[in-house]
């Protein structure tokens, strides 16, 4: 016994000192972003809130330049929600200039039989000639090809490209945005808030402080910094012209279809092709922040392989895919975008370490005393998580209330899990991707919001 003690001693150290150092460095970098993030709201309340108050969407200029706005939708096994979600679009976008052009697969009966049930003349159903699943990248194309064959027929040019997923709840003044600021800007993500499932407090609930965090605070640091802006995948929308550009560059398809995050992967080309982006939060005649809605998953068996598609397309295949360009700040972004495994092996070794100490604490009289230095250090990381929990709380409870933001801070150690869980199945995952060269669309089963959700 004396032994196992001792030898469970000198682990508990070397895991304690290897996930402090760990948690300092990452600790620090979260708090020079909340430093950047807090800087720009005082420098905007001084300098700009002031003078002129808060633009509204109702209130935004129309247009420049005419033109409608073609809606992506892909659908892969999408029977479920597609025509509930087509109608919801039609019912809130009224006459509003835009084309809904739905993606569908030939060996997919169900979600064809689900979209064509729907009728009316903004919807374009497109059925590609292979078989699903492809990637959601290659359902893009197959739509986007669908899109320049109108354009050619009907001599007419789309303004822009706006993407959706078949179980979005779209807000009725989101095509007026990017209708109103797309003549500024080549890319324009709206915020994406998930919706509360009571059923799912802790598994689905975690996405709406990871999201809350993310679309109110990293998401504008990175158009602070000039950084380039990763599409979120669903309420965001390209100029017409700057899709074109990219497609140029990717011999006539805009859409990475060997990519698991083509979205994430278009922003930063559009960045490295030095076209402009905005993250617009702005808020209705309401006051509610027009944004993409929907369900997450709500079993951890699904939002850990929806977490996994993530980790392998932003911080494994990302890294070989779309490398380190850009200036420092470019440089930054992309290195805490690919943070997740080095996160999941820390959060590993300091759980790791907590359950050793309690070890200790119940099988051992004496304990080893830390040294000074790894003590400072432990206070330095106890400092900053305090403040990291305080942060996401308050960016959960703008969005959701108080009591949300409250759950927040024990609903951490959930998204905690979920993440370990994600980067040992993203790791394993990506290496027999490399082994076989094959990339197919692992997607999650959705669920459309139903009368009180909305």
């Amino acid at each position: 016994m004396a032994d196992l003690i001792w030898f469970a001693s000198a682990v508990r150290d070397e895991l304690l000192l290897f996930s402090a150092i760990g948690f300092a460095i990452g600790g620090i970098d979260d708090l020079l972003v909340d430093v950047v993030w807090i800087m720009r709201r005082i420098w905007r309340r001084l300098t700009v809130y002031s003078v002129h108050p808060r633009a509204t969407a109702a209130a935004l200029p129309p247009s420049r330049t005419p033109g409608d706005i073609a809606v992506f939708i892909p659908a892969w096994r999408e029977e479920a929600v597609i025509c509930a979600m087509l109608q919801h679009c039609v019912s809130q976008w009224g006459d509003v200039g835009y084309r809904l052009y739905v993606g569908c697969y030939a060996n997919d009966d169900a979600t064809i039989a689900a979209a064509s049930s729907f009728h009316d003349p903004k919807i374009r159903l497109v059925i590609g000639a292979t078989p699903g699943p492809t990637t959601k990248a290659g359902c893009l194309n197959v739509l986007y090809r669908a899109m320049v064959d109108d354009e050619d027929r009907s001599g007419i040019r789309f303004k822009a490209v706006l993407l959706h997923d078949a179980e979005d709840l779209v807000h009725r003044d989101e095509l007026r945005v990017h209708a109103a600021l797309g003549d500024r800007f080549s890319l324009i993500q709206m915020p994406v808030l998930p919706l509360r499932q009571p059923g799912s407090r802790w598994i689905s609930g975690h996405y709406l402080d990871e999201f809350a965090e993310a679309h109110s605070r990293d998401m504008v640091v990175r158009e602070a910094i000039g950084a380039a802006l990763p599409s979120a995948g669903v309420g965001c929308s390209i100029r017409r012209s700057a899709l074109s550009d990219i497609a140029a560059s990717r011999g006539g398809l805009p859409f990475a279809e060997d990519s698991l995050t083509e979205d994430y992967e278009l922003g930063l080309r559009l960045g490295e092709l030095g076209l402009n982006g905005a993250f617009v939060r702005i808020a209705d005649s309401n006051g509610r922040i027009v944004a993409t809605q929907a369900h997450f998953p709500a079993t951890l068996l699904a939002a850990v392989r929806q977490k996994t598609r993530w980790t392998i397309g932003i911080a494994l295949a990302g890294w070989d895919r779309v490398g380190w360009k850009g200036n420092i700040f470019e440089c930054w972004m992309r290195l805490r975008d690919r943070r997740a495994p080095f996160a999941a092996i820390l959060l590993l070794c300091g759980y790791g370490a907590l359950v050793l100490t309690t070890f200790l604490f119940v099988f051992s009289e004496s304990q080893r005393p830390l040294g000074s230095a790894l003590s400072t250090l432990l206070a330095l990381n106890a400092g900053l998580l305090l403040w990291r929990l305080a942060v996401r709380a308050s960016c959960v409870a703008r969005h959701y209330g108080w009591k949300e933001g409250l759950i927040s801070i024990p609903r951490m150690i959930t998204s905690n899990i979920i993440a370990m869980m994600a980067a040992r199945r993203a790791v394993s995952s990506y290496l027999r991707m490399l082994k076989t060269g094959q990339v197919y669309w692992d997607k999650t089963e959705h669920s459309f919001p139903q009368g009180q959700d909305r």
